[in-house]
């Protein structure tokens, strides 16, 4: 179980220089819409606190989202500093629960191991719709926010090499 993190901040007068028109690309699922938008919320807040710009693409569901980073990153004329993948899968009564957050683990796994900018694992594994809500702002912290000072502690780790 992960240690609650209310008092989780980034220090934005640090300063992180940015490119003019500079954007992290969020890869989002449609499934549980009312959990994955309070977890692109709190991405949002950080890349406006950071002066930084972010794309939302929708995906059915988890599954997809490691194959329209990588057709993304393939593809678009627009390099982001990173990715972040926001998801919420539910645990049902069958084994497709550990299918899909096993694949979509591995994938984005995968995906940090073969492209040159950081995939940021912002998806919420959770038994029940309680544990989801604990982790958008409640006693888990908000791992929307956290998804987003990862990227940029990424992307300015990836600069001071």
């Amino acid at each position: 179980m992960s240690d609650a993190r209310p008092d989780l901040q980034y220090d934005f007068t640090a300063g992180i220089p940015f490119p003019k028109d500079a954007c992290v690309v969020i890869v989002r699922t449609r499934w549980n819409a009312a959990i994955v938008d309070a977890l692109e919320n709190g991405c949002q807040k950080v890349f406006v606190q950071a002066g930084l710009t972010m794309k939302t693409f929708n995906v059915p569901g988890a599954f997809e989202i490691p194959f329209a980073i990588r057709k993304h990153a393939e593809i678009s004329k627009d390099k982001p500093l990173a990715y972040i993948a926001l998801g919420c899968v539910l645990r049902g009564d069958t084994p497709h629960f550990d299918y899909v957050c096993n694949a979509v683990t591995d994938g984005i796994v995968h995906l940090n191991q073969s492209l040159d900018i950081p995939v940021i694992y912002g998806i919420l594994t959770v038994d029940n719709e309680q544990q989801a809500i604990e982790r958008i702002g409640g006693k888990h912290g908000h791992k929307g926010e956290e998804a987003a000072i990862t990227a940029l502690e990424m992307i300015q780790l990836i600069r001071s090499f």
